[in-house]
This record gives C-alpha cells, structure tokens and sequence, in this order.
C-alpha cells in the first residue's frame, strides 16, 4: 500500500485471521471457524441494534426479571436471542449457556455440535440509556462427554478447558478482542466493508500499572485486605498515587486494563460473600484473555482458570490485570487471613 491509498487492499480480516491460525492445524475440522464467523455475525447484529436502540425505542424495561434479578430490557432480549439463534444455527454447538437464560440451552440433535458456549449478550447493559459502552462476552468449550451432549458436566469446566474467549465492546468503535489459544488480537469493524479488520496485534497487559478500578461505593462492604489495597494506591508512602477509573462495563474496564495495565477487583463483599460477577461467561473468558496477554487473574485464593464451576450461574470474587498490581493484591490478601 502506497502513501496515496486510501483502502488496504489486503487487509487482515477477523474471517481471514481465524482460516489462517485454522490451517497451523492439519486435523482441524473447520468447526471452530465456522462457530466463530456466527459469534462474529452476531455481534454485528447486537451492534447495529445498540445504534439504534434510542431511534428504535429499545431502551425500555421489557417487563421481565432474568435471573439474576435484573430488570430485563428490551436490548437484552433481542441480544440474547441473535446470539442464541446464530449459535444455534451454526452446527457447531451442543449446549449454551447465557446470562438471560435460567436453565441450560439444548441444541437440537439434528444441528448439535462440539462445542459449549457460554456468553453474555449484552454486558453492561444498565448503562446503555446513558450512552456507556456496554459489551458481548464469550467463552467456548469442547464437550468432554461425547454420548451425552445435554450432560450438565459439559458446561461446567474449568477455565484450563477453554477453546477460545473473546469479548465485543460496543464503544466509540466496535470492537471484537479474541484469543484462541496463541495472543490475544483485536479486531475493529470497519462498516464501509462490513468487515472486522485486524487493529491491535499480539496484544499485551503492561507488567505493572497505575490505575486501579473498583466501585468505591461498596467501600463500606469490602474486606480489611481490599480496603487496604486501595488506600495504599490513592495516598501512597512514596511516589504518585494510582489513577481511578471505573466505567461500570466490565468490558470496558477489561479493555482499558488490556491496554493501559492497572488492576480491576470486583472483591467479594458483605452483600455478595461469593462476589457478584459470574464465573462462566464474565471471569473465566475474561481471565482467559488476560492471562493469554500477559496479564494474572485470580479469586484471592487461587487462579481463576483453575476453579471448577459446581452451578452454570455461579459468582466469583475476581482480581485481573497487570501481573505486579495483581501480586500486590494477593499479598495484601494472604497477610489478612494469615
């Protein structure tokens, strides 16, 4: 491409990436391929419709609870169901696991699949009235018993079982951040071409950082080692203090701590003894990127990737970012229970 052009025309798209890293395979199948060119059409759709979703009037409260608690809105059930339908149709998956969804979902036997996805439509989604970023998060899994596909032990693995993980961030640009086991690579959509396009390459967490990100407003619920932690970093004994910055998108406080380094803790509290975020499509795929990019997660005891899910909806405490502000956590946090 000369200085003159305007338009690469041999750019790496997200589609090209995937059929590339695909043939580093001799005995792949190409499902792995497929099931991600569906997870890409999804967000493609969720993006067009979070666009749109103040001209279209999908802001509202649909009326429903998910279960979780959460009002359902109207962008959450449309998201949910682009992702479930593309899935679905894909044959390539056995079983899904969402947010929105009580129960497991079964893939008919006609369109099953290998794989377990376990995704989170529309992450964030309390801040989209006010225009926050808000984002799609997944996680995939092969399934490990090969009679039974609908068995529930297929969903819940651990983190070291990970085929691929990524996340979507519907920001100032969409982006797509994906990792199928060799770094971590971001992909921005390009809507002239209708293409994700290889932006961020080999992308990695700086050893250590000066932010910190964490709702303050819980401060009153924290533990003795958290409160510590963050008094440490805002009136430090020498040198600046850390930076605070939370957006209240996990996905977009993930993103920046990809880019910028720092630490994200969302600790276990007195309301949430075992944490808030969920483990099988918020902390382990996030985890999963962070440690492919250099970076360290962990519950305060042990590795994220290292806990075996017991129920498809179950929390976790999570500390991730930068390998030296993790430590500085979990040293904090060891001390406190010794």
């Amino acid at each position: 491409m000369t200085s003159n052009d305007t338009f690469d025309s041999n750019c790496m798209t997200l589609t090209r990436f995937v059929l590339a890293e695909q043939r580093k395979f001799p005995t792949a199948t190409g499902d792995l391929s497929q099931l991600l060119n569906s997870i890409q059409t999804a967000v493609k759709a969720v993006s067009s419709a979070v666009r749109k979703a103040g001209i279209a009037n999908m802001y509202g409260i649909a009326g429903n609870i998910n279960v979780q608690g959460e009002e359902v809105k109207k962008l959450d059930i449309l998201s949910n169901e682009l992702f479930i339908n593309m899935l679905m149709s894909s044959f390539t998956t056995c079983l899904l696991v969402s947010e929105e969804n009580k129960n497991m979902i079964e893939v008919e036997t006609e369109k099953q699949g290998k794989y377990i996805v376990c995704f989170d439509p529309l992450d964030g989604s309390s801040n989209i009235d006010c225009l926050v970023s808000v984002g799609s998060i997944f996680g995939i899994y092969k399934k490990l018993d090969k009679v039974n596909s609908s068995n529930v032990s297929n969903a819940l693995q651990s983190g070291r079982n990970v085929v691929a993980a990524g996340y979507a961030l519907y920001g100032s640009a969409t982006m797509i951040v994906l990792s199928i086991g060799n770094g971590v690579n971001g992909f921005t959509y390009d809507p002239a071409i209708g293409e994700f396009i290889l932006t961020e390459k080999n992308m990695r967490v700086p050893e250590k950082g000066n932010i910190y990100s964490i709702n303050e407003g819980n401060e009153s619920t924290w533990d003795s080692a958290v409160k510590e932690y963050v008094h440490s970093k805002k009136y430090p004994s020498s040198g600046k203090p850390y930076n605070s910055r939370y957006v209240g998108s996990m996905v977009a406080d993930v993103h920046r701590t990809i880019k910028y380094g720092g630490v994200f803790l969302y600790p276990a509290t007195k309301n949430n003894p075992n944490g808030k975020l969920r483990l099988l499509y918020e902390c382990i795929p996030m985890a999963y990127l962070i440690k492919e990019a250099g970076g360290l997660a962990s519950n305060g005891k042990i590795d994220i990737l290292d806990i075996v899910p017991e129920s498809i909806h179950q929390r976790s405490p999570i500390f991730l970012g930068s390998k030296d502000d993790v430590q500085d956590v979990l040293k904090l946090v060891k001390k406190a229970k010794s």
